[in-house]
């Protein structure tokens, strides 16, 4: 004989298998609790090396406001791009990455963690791009304006490091492409960076944006950054002012999906939104160029067209640059930094 409690118990239960509950998976299952404006709610996680933060403040609150970004809030790693990659490929759980260099992505390309077609996209992966710059104090009281200038007796360079930072690798493919010729003369490239290095580069913070902090402080004459983070760090009234070289290099950044997400329609939601017109404009107002020549049309104030513009396919590609130059053991560049600290 069933007690009344007994059946209250029964009945709760069915009225529970009866609805359903909510799958914490939000985004994969027909399950997933809805937003009030009819889509999956999600949190993605984004994980990204530590220069874009300025343009993702902007990015990510327009599309929450979009229809395909309603019920979507965003949790943020920001690290050098280096050691934001490997955490990832170690397991760390996320949706979108955003690196500073490409093979920061093949890294989990090689895992199995991004889908070997995320570059096939109109712009290669490459929602937005820089150029590399030289930031000095105010004024300019050193006269610093190239690649020659950083040479000078007693000039002290600030850049992060290449074995941990993207942005350290681009900073010296600048200086290396142009006194390279393109990677036609390689010594030298290689006589360049050995002077920079050995003699001008007495700190190596581990991400542009520390590097960005420790200048900021007072550490050095000058600073190699990306054309971005200078123009963020200007408008933000900090005392100091950038000279892009008649002859610099092309920052190309990729963000890619993570094909493990439990949100991945979101994620490539919000992936396809910084393509779009309004995703742009905020990468742009945010001091990146966009990769929308209608958009760029419209701040090409703020970003001047250098003389010469070399790009990572200009010295082979990322594989063979990666290889010669930054391969821990036998790069060129690593065996620069091996001499210049032994």
């Amino acid at each position: 004989m069933k007690t009344p409690t007994t059946l209250a118990v029964l009945l709760l239960a069915l009225v529970v298998a009866a609805c359903g509950g909510a799958s914490d998976e939000a985004g994969t299952s027909s399950d997933a609790p809805k937003a009030a404006g009819g889509g999956a709610s999600a949190k993605l996680s984004l994980v990204a090396y530590s220069v874009p933060k300025p343009g993702f403040d902007k990015v990510i609150p327009l599309f929450e406001k979009t229809p395909a970004g309603k019920g979507v809030t965003f949790s943020a790693s920001y690290g050098a791009s280096g050691d934001q990659s490997r955490k990832v490929e170690s397991g760390l759980p996320t949706d979108v990455v955003s690196f500073s260099l490409e093979p920061d992505v093949t890294r989990l390309v090689k895992s199995g963690q991004v889908d070997d077609n995320w570059n096939q996209n109109e712009h290669k992966g490459i929602p937005f791009w820089s150029v590399v710059t030289i930031v000095t104090r105010k004024g300019n009281p050193k006269h610093i304006t190239t690649w020659d200038d950083l040479l000078k007796p007693g000039v002290e360079v600030v850049t992060p490091n290449p074995f941990s930072s993207g942005s350290a690798k681009w900073n010296l493919l600048a200086p290396y492409a142009d006194k390279s010729d393109g990677g036609k003369n390689p010594q030298a490239g290689l006589d360049y960076l050995s002077k920079l290095i050995g003699d001008h580069i007495k700190v190596q913070p581990k991400s542009g944006r520390e590097a960005t902090e420790t200048f900021l402080q007072g550490t050095g004459d000058v600073l190699l950054s990306y054309e971005n983070e200078a123009l963020f760090n200007e408008r933000a009234g900090e005392d100091i002012e950038h000279h892009t070289p008649a002859h610099t290099f092309k920052i190309e950044n990729p963000v890619a999906v993570v094909n493990t997400s439990k949100h991945k329609a979101q994620a490539q939601a919000f992936l396809d939104f910084m393509y779009s017109p309004e995703g742009q404009t905020a990468w742009a107002e945010a001091g990146f160029r966009p990769v929308d020549t209608t958009v760029f049309d419209k701040f090409t104030a703020d970003f001047p067209a250098p003389e010469k513009l070399w790009t990572i396919d200009d010295l082979g590609g990322w594989s063979k640059v990666n290889d010669e130059l930054f391969d821990p053991d036998n790069g060129s560049v690593a065996k620069i930094y091996n001499k210049a600290t032994s």
